[in-house]
């Protein structure tokens, strides 16, 4: 019997099919975009080959398998990213958004809490609702895997593939460096804490891309996993709830990220589960 392919498995191999094309209609000239394309080739064929030789409905090890290595390919989409940031544009666009948010706002709101809010010990909290981010994805994985909710799983990594793949086509069709680069040289203070504050930096500064800034994808994904557990885990929904709020203000208070960045990774991450969510109940009710 033929094995059968999972939503987000669909969306992995159209997301690489898709970037490959678009990379073949733009991508000038095609040696800078070698290691993109042999990428995207590899990882659809990898896919089919999970899918075709890795039967989820066999064992348990199957199972993790076929649920668990799109995480691991996220990592390696978003590193991509880097090398097709300028596919259309030759440069960075924040001198546009910066100004849409001074005519909202009346002030840039990174240099606002830069002059008037910092302090070590929020700075601190604020910094460990960020980091919490690189946990969130693998230990809401192994949860519910372990109670083997496989189907809140496979939605999950559904809506998430959507968030991950919209944010990264994003990434080079409105290239922003966000508030740290943008604003270097106007920055009054710098950002203390004692051990999340470095965590983050350190995070940062050794797997960020730069111009990988709208939308945040950290706080779409972490807004999926909050929707996901308010849906399914109502509780932990409640628990989490802080810290998801807390992660959207990191992104801004660490200079990551503009307040639109924010809104629109969240907006992508809500849209992403509501389809996701409509998709699966139209699937079931059509068998």
């Amino acid at each position: 019997m033929r094995n059968k392919f999972f939503l987000f498995e669909k969306l992995i191999i159209g997301y690489c099919w898709l970037m490959t094309a678009i990379i073949l209609l733009i991508g000038r000239p095609f040696s800078e975009y070698t290691e993109e394309l042999l990428f995207y080739l590899s990882v659809s064929a990898l896919t089919f080959l999970i899918v075709h030789y890795i039967d989820v409905d066999k064992n348990r090890i199957n199972k993790a398998i076929r649920y668990f290595y799109p995480a691991i390919m996220f990592s390696f989409s978003y590193r991509m990213t880097g090398g097709q940031m300028f596919l259309l544009f030759d440069s960075f666009y924040d001198w546009q958004l910066t100004a849409f948010e001074l005519s909202l706002f009346g002030v840039h709101p990174t240099l606002y809490i830069d002059k008037n809010l910092l302090n070590v010990w929020l700075n601190e909290i604020i910094s460990f609702c960020y980091f919490s981010y690189y946990f969130m994805i693998p230990v809401f994985m192994i949860t519910v895997f372990v109670k083997k909710d496989y189907k809140i799983l496979a939605s999950f990594l559904s809506a998430t593939c959507i968030m991950f793949f919209s944010s990264y086509m994003l990434f080079f069709l409105y290239p922003i460096e966000g508030p740290r680069w943008h604003f270097v040289s106007l920055f009054q203070n710098t950002i203390e804490g004692p051990f999340f504050r470095q965590a983050v930096e350190y995070v940062i500064a050794n797997g960020a891309v730069r111009g990988g800034c709208m939308p945040s994808s950290h706080f779409g994904v972490a807004l999926v996993i909050w929707l996901q557990c308010f849906k399914d885990y109502r509780k932990a929904a409640y628990i989490i709830m802080p810290i998801v709020i807390g992660l959207g203000v990191g992104t801004v208070w660490g200079r990551f990220h503009y307040i639109s960045d924010v809104f629109i990774g969240g907006l992508i991450g809500l849209v992403a589960t509501i389809i996701v969510w409509k998709y699966e109940k139209n699937f079931v009710n059509s068998q």
